[in-house]
């Protein structure tokens, strides 16, 4: 059982507010450092992001006829880029009201000229019913910005996932309306090593036009992979370019995801991941507490006492996710590839002191 804080007394803090607060798994870092002195081509032509592609398609199940892969640093820049890549000046984003990209990138999208259109989401996803409502409510051509793209995260904003059924039938109304589907990956480890989860790295194939891998939330210490299509797949790299995303050293970001992707080290990283967030989020069932949500991936959402909440920041970080009430708030508790399961008894202990 903790110790009680005294008012004197400064407890060290340990971080559940996002999952890129360390640095990198050690055997990226060692595969950085057995790359460091090699002599490479620049610009993503390195053997490290050649294999690195080799290893993600063997994952994919997808040849280079069928999709090309970039690395970009950042998830922000993944997003940007693949959108952008896509649309004409009048054409825009349909994306729930809940979507990084509404209220998470400062207004990216928005800054390029392109219009974000809202759809109601359903516990953070993207209906067909819902997104076929939107596109029927925005055909006041040439009035109003064209619907053409489709932005969903898998997980979402909520940890919750996209079955295969639900992203079939999305896919389905995205090819009858003439839209094209973007997939945010940032979290995408965690969402397909989720228990409930049915997709495959093939399924996002075939099921999407573009969508990419996060690699900064899994272990890297930064760079995402987006993978195109072929039929969106033609002069990408130039808008790569353009955005100040074509690294001359790609190869930092070439070396981790080889590295992730060699053996099953991505998947392994996501599971612990999940594992670590069921059990905080089971105790606090245990002990009678009600989730905000369902604990899906690695993002737990739960109403606590604001009581409760001050107790807990003494030693541990996180985000107050949503005021209730005067007297309670949802928080949003994350955990990563490095979260020690020691940490988590800890927490799950402190919780249970000061429940009672």
């Amino acid at each position: 059982m903790p110790a009680t804080c005294t008012d004197t007394e400064v407890m060290p803090q340990y971080s559940f507010t996002d999952d890129y607060s360390e640095g990198a798994h050690p055997l990226l870092m060692d595969a950085l450092l057995r790359s460091n002195t090699t002599q490479q081509l620049t610009y993503g032509n390195d053997e490290y992001c050649a294999e690195a592609k080799r290893l993600i398609r063997e994952k994919l199940q997808a040849g280079e006829e069928e999709v090309a892969i970039h690395f970009v640093p950042s998830g922000t820049s993944a997003n940007l880029i693949s959108i952008t890549s896509c649309l004409r000046s009048y054409e825009a984003v349909l994306t729930v009201e809940t979507g990084h990209i509404v209220s998470m990138e400062a207004g990216a999208i928005e800054a390029t000229g392109h219009k974000t259109i809202l759809v109601p989401g359903v516990r953070g996803k993207m209906t067909p019913e819902n997104l076929e409502n939107t596109v029927r409510q925005h055909k006041f051509f040439p009035h109003n910005a064209k619907p053409r793209l489709v932005y969903i995260s898998n997980a979402t904003e909520l940890g919750t996932i996209y079955t295969k059924r639900e992203l079939q039938a999305l896919s389905a109304v995205c090819k009858s309306l003439n839209l094209l589907l973007f997939v945010d990956g940032a979290r995408m480890g965690v969402a397909l090593s989720a228990p409930a989860n049915d997709l495959t790295p093939r399924d996002m194939v075939d099921l999407t036009d573009i969508f990419w891998i996060g690699g900064t939330k899994m272990g890297a210490l930064l760079g995402e992979a987006i993978v195109v299509r072929n039929h969106l797949a033609e002069d990408f790299v130039f808008h790569l370019k353009q955005h100040g995303a074509l690294l001359a050293k790609a190869r930092i970001m070439g070396a981790q995801f080889a590295e992730l992707f060699r053996e099953n080290l991505y998947f392994d990283l996501a599971t612990h991941a999940n594992e670590m967030a069921q059990r905080i989020s089971a105790h606090f069932e245990q002990l009678g507490y009600q989730l905000a949500a369902p604990t899906e991936t690695n993002q737990v959402f739960i109403a606590l006492p604001m009581g409760l909440i001050t107790r807990l920041q003494e030693r541990f970080r996180f985000y107050i996710w949503k005021p209730v009430d005067e007297e309670t708030a949802i928080i949003r508790l994350v955990t990563s590839w490095a979260t020690d399961s020691l940490e988590v008894d800890k927490f799950n202990a402190w919780v249970k002191q000061w429940s009672v």
